[in-house]
């Protein structure tokens, strides 16, 4: 029984009368997948699995789970992802290098608390068809104990940045009790602004992002050391 997958044979004759035998192309067979196509991008992985945590339960879903609904092998998730810890969080990493140089790339003249409450505001800035995803994100790591306690690595990596900038602007070391006390009180902001955004539904995050900063500006202004250069003021003002 012949199908269009076998290779079928066809006697010509060519210009001297003598038969001869041709060869049909193989016909190309299509790859079978079964399910779900496998899911190719940490942004997708993400996606499937923030879903499964809000419908299933964070707990109660697994990585095998994650992995078949993603149309991939266990294996193939850990390459993206070491736990389903880290999969709430993203590429943060990447992103904390990115706060990192934005507040070295900001001008002297930028006032320490301004420029960190821009850069702050900047970093928590989500596009408008990422919304949906960034809520259900934070409610999983500031509403699962076992989220919020593992999130304590990713704070402090946070903390460690802004202490950072913080330092080289006041003239001390970032371990020092000035640096640590605003990146404390920076990020208790962040919560504070998180947790109102998720409590009302609709709500945007900057506004509430920038008017928690903006708070906290009012108590850290004028530590800056006089060895860091400001802006100078106009000439009428002199």
């Amino acid at each position: 029984m012949n199908s269009g997958h076998h290779l079928r044979n066809r006697r010509n004759t060519n210009d001297t009368g003598c038969r001869k035998e041709e060869r049909m192309p193989k016909e190309p067979v299509p790859a079978v997948r079964m399910g779900r196509p496998p899911a190719t991008s940490h942004d997708e992985l993400e996606r499937i699995g923030l879903e499964l945590f809000t419908t299933r339960g964070f707990e109660e879903t697994t990585i095998d789970e994650i992995a078949g609904a993603a149309g991939i092998s266990r294996r193939t998730f850990f390459r993206y992802y070491t736990s389903k810890n880290d999969l709430v969080w993203g590429d943060f990493d990447a992103e904390l290098s990115r706060l990192r140089e934005r507040l070295a790339a900001t001008p002297s003249s930028v006032p320490m608390m301004a420029a960190l409450r821009e850069a702050v505001v900047a970093f928590n800035r989500v596009d408008a068809d990422h919304v949906a995803l960034h809520r259900r994100r934070m409610a999983l790591i500031l509403g699962v104990p076992s989220l919020f306690a593992h999130s304590t690595l990713r704070f402090t990596g946070w903390r460690d940045v802004i202490a950072e900038f913080v330092g080289a602007r006041v003239g001390r070391a970032s371990t020092e009790l000035l640096p640590q006390l605003v990146a404390h009180a920076a990020l208790g902001c962040a919560i504070a602004a998180y947790t109102d955004w998720l409590q009302h539904e609709g709500t945007d995050l900057e506004p509430l992002l920038d008017e928690a900063i903006a708070e906290l500006s009012v108590g850290f202004t004028g530590h800056e050391s006089p060895s860091v250069p400001t802006a100078r003021p106009p000439a009428d003002a002199r």
